[in-house]
């Protein structure tokens, strides 16, 4: 009588998956006596070495995606009997997927890593291949650490576009981003939004450093995205209630508004020749050190609109401003801007923007491909 054919899991193991299990084993063991020192360095920094360990394994000679798929069915099914939470499936293959996605930035093992982090934890000398993929990485990118928590870095993962995420990456780290900012600011196409206000240098250092403030324009996205205010596209409301909408939800504003911006009042009053004048919000930017002033239009912008602002804007530059401190800036939010309207209305020196700004998330995929047009076209006046 033939005996039973038995599930994998329960066969004896080969060699080559016993070491693996064993070196990723040692390395979770390892990882976790370094949780106070920083949990979630040494959580994407470990899961990065569990997805090269997997990927090495899976290059030495076995070309098959079953096999592939059945190792690491295999694994997640003995690292969770130990480990519990953290090692299913769809967890493996993402941790292979961040390796695939991250190797040409970090070429050493994570003991090289981490460091003084992991204060001498035995986590097993980095492979021939890490060794040799070091020795072939630009020093800033080989050292680069990772600095958001796993949870971001799955997130990251679906972003397919390198730069886009490496922008992304890099805000959520500055910014201090929680996950679910994280995804909004993905949601609302803050990187397409500040792609298509910059030149081709202007992109490739979005990818690399993040936003940079060093000129007014640096600040400006457009649109604007609201949809955090509640206010319904279809309804009927009115500038004083776009603004105590903008007042209730201030924080969530000013991450929108971008870096830098400290709130300082609402409906700020001024006056000269017995005539009083308001300014619908007024706020900081500490990395620019001016005022930047904003109006609220709901209709179509006029070029009465602009004017009034440019009065604001000289009043603040000549009564408020301190000599220390920059030229003041002022933006109108209106529903439609008309780009041939701003133009002719406004000096090119002029330091007044108009800007659009919606209640409902931009669709990506618009974005996307008007950013693709943009750059081809450019492309053809820069070549």
């Amino acid at each position: 009588m033939k005996p039973k054919k038995q599930h994998r899991s329960q066969n004896i193991v080969s060699e080559g998956e016993a070491a693996l299990y064993k070196r990723i084993r040692d390395l979770v063991i390892n990882a976790r006596k370094t949780v106070a020192r920083g949990v979630n360095l040494v959580q994407a920094h470990t899961n990065f070495e569990i997805g090269r360990y997997v990927v090495e394994h899976e290059q030495q000679g076995k070309g098959r995606a079953a096999y592939g798929e059945e190792v690491l069915k295999t694994l997640a099914e003995r690292l969770t009997r130990e480990f519990k939470k953290g090692f299913s499936l769809s967890n493996l293959k993402s941790m292979r997927q961040f390796y695939l996605q991250n190797q040409n930035r970090i070429g050493q093992s994570i003991t090289g890593q981490l460091g003084k982090a992991l204060s001498g934890a035995s986590l097993g000398g980095p492979s021939t291949k890490s060794q040799s993929l070091t020795g072939q990485l630009e020093p800033s990118v080989a050292t680069h650490p990772f600095t958001l928590s796993w949870t971001h870095y799955v997130f990251l993962l679906g972003v397919k576009n390198s730069d886009e995420r490496r922008f992304y990456e890099i805000e959520a780290t500055q910014q201090n981003w929680t996950v679910s900012e994280l995804k909004r600011q993905f949601n609302s196409s803050l990187y397409e939004r500040l792609a298509l206000s910059r030149d081709k240098a202007g992109i490739k250092k979005l990818a690399k450093k993040g936003q940079l403030i060093e000129k007014p324009e640096d600040l400006l996205k457009e649109p604007l995205v609201l949809e955090f205010l509640g206010l319904d596209e279809q309804t009927r409301y009115s500038e004083s209630d776009l603004e105590a909408a903008i007042i209730n939800q201030i924080e969530r504003f000013l991450l929108e508004l971008g870096k830098g911006f400290l709130f300082e009042a609402r409906q700020k009053r001024f006056s000269f020749d017995d005539e009083h004048y308001f300014v619908d919000l007024v706020f900081y930017n500490r990395l620019l050190h001016c005022y930047v002033l904003a109006d609220l239009k709901l209709g179509k912008l006029t070029h009465q609109d602009l004017g009034q602002m440019q009065m604001y804007v000289n009043y603040f530059d000549r009564f408020v401003k301190t000599e220390n401190e920059n030229s003041t800036i002022g933006i109108v939010l209106c529903k439609k801007k008309h780009e041939a309207l701003v133009k002719i209305t406004l000096p090119k020196e002029a330091n007044i923007h108009a800007r659009e700004y919606q209640l409902y998330l931009p669709s990506k995929e618009m974005l996307q491909k008007k950013l693709v047009e943009w750059t081809e076209k450019a492309e053809e006046v820069w070549s």
